[in-house]
């Protein structure tokens, strides 16, 4: 088989997959997805609980998995790849939506864009072993004016608002949205 053809399969084959979870499989892949987006938010949260409601110290509060593993919350890898599977996630289900819900959806991945090159900006402080400013720690732009913990909070709530917005409408879509769905995700 010549390159050619082996480069146009594969074309063909990331063509197939991205139509199939935006149609036939689309309410399980947008589920599926929606487990990593809670469960992250769950982490953020226990965050949040730890430092606000029982006082902890914010070296200490770590999440739940971070209290097992602390190393998860002192990764800077670990942060930057959730933002890019974020990132992924929203863009190759983008084609599932149509219409309104389709404009929501797109402004949560305008916003998660952002929030992805804020952690490439921490991610690149961490790997030259600079940091922004001279700070004592890698910084983020929006962390000069927020602490990372409330910052995070801030992101993820911006982010996940248009996108939950975005698949309400596509739950419950207009006549005219439901009319070029090719998914069966809607309730009637």
């Amino acid at each position: 088989m010549s390159t050619a053809n082996c480069a146009i399969q594969k074309s063909s084959t990331y063509k197939s997959f991205i139509e199939k979870i935006n149609s036939s499989k689309h309410e399980f892949s947008l589920r599926f997805f929606m487990v990593i987006v809670l469960a992250h938010w769950a982490e953020h949260l226990v965050q949040a609980f730890q430092i606000f409601v029982l006082g902890w110290p914010r070296p200490v509060a770590r999440g739940l998995l971070g209290q097992f593993f602390p190393w998860v919350v002192e990764s800077e890898v670990l942060h930057y790849g959730y933002a890019l599977v974020m990132l992924i996630g929203i863009w190759i289900l983008r084609s599932g939506f149509v219409g309104r819900e389709k404009k929501w959806w797109m402004i949560s991945f305008a916003i998660q864009f952002w929030h992805h090159i804020e952690h490439a900006l921490l991610q690149a402080q961490y790997f030259l072993n600079k940091n922004l400013f001279d700070l004592p720690v890698p910084t983020s732009i929006l962390q000069l004016w927020l602490p990372r913990v409330e910052l995070h909070l801030f992101y993820n709530t911006i982010v996940f608002i248009p996108m939950i917005i975005g698949m309400y409408y596509h739950l419950f879509p207009t006549k005219e949205d439901y009319s070029h769905h090719r998914c069966a995700c809607a309730i009637h």
